[in-house]
């Protein structure tokens, strides 16, 4: 064996997700800062990936997973420094996995929480967050101007691209791409702390290119932007979000979310919830129901005033009809 070659570890990450209420809520783990579901894969004792995932978020949360999905593989080089010292390369696979409204009461230890805590910027239910064009924008613009020449035009066409900026329309789907400029720019506080933690003359393996890292003042920005996780793991939980949002379009997994049966206008607020963004209610209705997504269930919901809502469940039969069977999201304007 060279004597410059490198021990991979192979580890696993889970990104549980359920919805109570109009809540996204994603299961932490204890820890300063807190992390996302993680651990080992042994190949001695786990017949594969996924079974590995599932046995060790039953052993720490007492969830039994159902959807599970194979995310990303995440291995950029400068994701543990502490390991890079011993020649040691972390290599993580990402799983989603989506569990109903009843499963946040039922774990053992870790905590659920707003996975808005963590992204912010992200949740454009009541109108377009203040912070970006109060902090975020702002910055990015003075980080674009350090860029010269085509540099400059390329970052500023990044951030026009990624956060919907000028005549580009927000794109609730480009959530790694919004993450990454930040983390780029030095806009998270796990910027700051990967920084610090490569000696100098080995920062320049760091996707960074802010210059104001020793500003004290871009930090503060940075620990208001969003609460930092363990590690990459706001990156993964990025990931997944802009993953999910896109799979709402062509495959029925909101369903996994929500109970047997339920009114339009829950599912449309789970929908919202997920996608960060308001829908209209009609055509959010049609397509539901012209598309053949749903069926009408029996009884209504009477814990609301006024006439009683419907009950419908999920129409199983239509994945046998036609290969995507998204809901799509059609946002209402103004």
């Amino acid at each position: 064996m060279s004597e410059l070659s490198w021990t991979v570890d192979l580890g696993l990450s889970a990104v549980v997700i359920s919805v109570r209420e109009d809540t996204v809520l994603v299961l932490t783990v204890a820890g300063r800062p807190a992390a996302l579901p993680f651990g080992s894969f042994d190949p001695g004792l786990h017949r594969t990936l996924e079974l590995a995932v599932r046995s060790w978020v039953d052993e720490q949360s007492g969830l039994s997973l159902g959807y599970v999905e194979q995310l990303y593989t995440f291995g950029n080089r400068h994701r543990d420094p502490e390991r890079l010292e011993n020649k040691r390369r972390l290599v993580t696979v990402g799983y989603l996995a989506l569990v109903g409204p009843e499963a946040p009461s039922q774990n053992r230890s870790g905590e659920w929480r707003d996975w808005y805590t963590f992204l912010p910027w992200e949740d454009h239910r009541n109108g377009r967050p203040a912070l970006l064009d109060q902090s975020i924008l702002p910055q990015l613009d003075w980080w674009s101007r350090q860029g010269e020449g085509t540099e400059r035009v390329s970052r500023e066409q990044r951030v026009c691209v990624a956060f919907g900026n000028g005549k580009t329309p927000w794109d609730p789907e480009k959530v790694l791409p919004r993450f990454e400029l930040l983390y780029e720019a030095g806009l998270v506080s796990e910027s700051h702390r990967d920084w610090n933690a490569y000696p100098e003359e080995e920062r320049y393996q760091l996707p960074i290119t802010q210059k104001r890292m020793n500003d004290p003042d871009l930090l503060t920005v940075a620990n208001a932007l969003g609460e930092a996780l363990n590690g990459d793991h706001r990156r993964i939980l990025a990931s997944t979000m802009g993953r999910l949002r896109a799979k709402i379009r062509y495959r029925p997994v909101v369903f996994e979310l929500v109970s047997s049966t339920f009114t339009l206008l829950k599912l449309q607020r789970v929908v919202e919830a997920l996608s960060g963004v308001v829908l209209h209610k009609q055509n959010f209705r049609r397509l539901l129901l012209q598309g053949g997504l749903v069926k009408e269930a029996e009884g209504k919901d009477w814990s609301q005033p006024g006439r009683p809502a419907q009950f419908y469940r999920f129409r199983h039969s239509v994945l046998l009809e036609r290969p995507s069977t998204g809901i799509g999201l059609p946002q209402r304007r103004g």
